[in-house]
């Protein structure tokens, strides 16, 4: 069952970026998004002015914005082999929006949120990519995200509307209160033979299409995809 909200969350931040060269050759990445002072318009397509490099893995009507807790932030400082001084500041882990008082243990998938003036729903967790070793210097940072399941989310847009630092982060809709984030994300990634847990998640309507078919997957062939190539190993 999910944890309870035990504060009212607040909306530190609302971040965009633009796709420059990153990492590898011929590759871009927007990962470097920074918070804007003024309010942002929020459609299907994700933050006015905001830009996805990689469309195949980020953006598109289940990938439109991308939220990462802010309360992670001191747990990474203490966890991580040298300082990390992206971590000073919100947008190190290339997030739209940043708040406090809300995890992947008390958020679940479908809930919905109104953020400022636009209406938002939980589609899915985030996966961590190779791109977040080169963002830290840390050569194993993106499995790192991935073992902790400090991974942030992912919203589709149900209502566009504007939203700015200090707006009100709203719970209006929870359909699946069996199943916070944390959930799924032990049986992607930890319990990875809990085949019942799988066949549950290929079930959830509200969670996006693609993470629905890797848990039938699973389920259908016994195996667990090889990470490799995403986390840059």
């Amino acid at each position: 069952m999910t944890k309870p909200l035990m504060t009212k969350p607040v909306l530190t931040a609302v971040l965009t970026g633009k796709a420059v060269p990153f990492g590898r050759p011929n590759t871009q990445s927007a990962i470097g998004k920074q918070p804007t002072d003024a309010a942002v318009a929020i459609g299907p397509a994700g933050l006015e002015g905001d830009e996805q490099a990689d469309r195949r893995n980020h953006g598109g009507p289940d990938k439109a914005v991308h939220h990462y807790p802010f309360d992670h932030y001191a747990a990474w400082r203490a966890d991580l082999p040298a300082p990390a001084p992206l971590l000073d500041a919100v947008g190190a882990f290339g997030e739209n929006l940043s708040t406090q008082g809300l995890t992947e243990e008390t958020v679940c998938v479908g809930d919905v949120f109104r953020i400022g003036t636009a209406v938002l729903q939980v589609s899915q967790g985030r996966q961590p990519c190779w791109k977040l070793n080169h963002r830290f210097g840390v050569a194993d940072m993106a499995r790192r995200v991935q073992a902790t399941g400090r991974t942030g989310w992912y919203y589709r847009v149900l209502e566009p509307g504007i939203a700015a630092a200090g707006d009100e982060v709203a719970l209006i809709e929870r359909p699946l209160p069996d199943w916070p984030l944390a959930r799924i994300l032990r049986a992607f990634y930890h319990d990875t033979g809990d085949l019942p847990t799988l066949a549950g998640i290929a079930a959830l309507e509200p969670l996006a299409p693609g993470w629905r078919t890797l848990a039938q997957r699973r389920v259908e062939s016994g195996r667990v995809e090889d990470w490799t190539s995403r986390l840059g190993e």
